[in-house]
């Protein structure tokens, strides 16, 4: 009996020893949502506040005369919205349409667009703080859209900033 009371003191002082250790959020910090989607196997995300709406992929119709990464327009409830193809636009390899795929709308002052991506994988609620500068060894071609990066699942996110976006569609 005596065996096991000192099992037990030594289990509960390990308990205390490891949430004393554990880290101090400030509550009041403030926060940002972030969209976190994939492209081409990797994490980006979205400002929440830029994300107006996530829908499953309708049928797109082409728009002949267009940048290569404008991949058409669809009809969502009587307006008429462009679909991006953001992967060209950045310069990744194109990914199959599935049935995980999600068009985004993005909107940025009164600039609105649908982007398609692979899969929207959470919608996040961040500590300010947690953004981080973007690492140095992201591709030239992503490097000038990125607002920061975060770390989700124990990987990267690239967080895309859609005013720079926008700004380098309308040139």
């Amino acid at each position: 009996m005596e065996e096991l009371r000192n099992k037990s003191d030594i289990i509960l002082d390990e308990l205390k020893r490891r949430s004393s250790k554990r880290e101090i959020v400030d509550v009041d910090e403030a926060t940002v949502k972030i969209v976190v989607f994939l492209l081409h196997n990797s994490y980006y995300g979205f400002y929440g506040e830029d994300v107006k709406e996530i829908l499953h992929v309708p049928e797109i119709c082409y728009v002949p005369a267009t940048a290569d990464f404008v991949m058409g327009v669809i009809n969502l409830r009587g307006d008429i919205e462009a679909v991006l193809s953001i992967n060209k636009f950045l310069g990744l390899p194109d990914s199959e349409t599935s049935l995980s795929s999600r068009i985004a709308i993005i909107q940025k002052n009164a600039v609105r667009a649908g982007v398609l991506v692979d899969a929207v994988e959470d919608v996040l609620d961040i500590p300010t703080s947690s953004t981080k500068q973007p690492l140095s060894t992201l591709n030239n071609a992503v490097k000038e859209y990125v607002a920061g990066e975060i770390i989700y699942r124990d990987k990267s996110v690239t967080i895309l900033d859609v005013e720079k976006i926008f700004l380098k569609i309308m040139q």
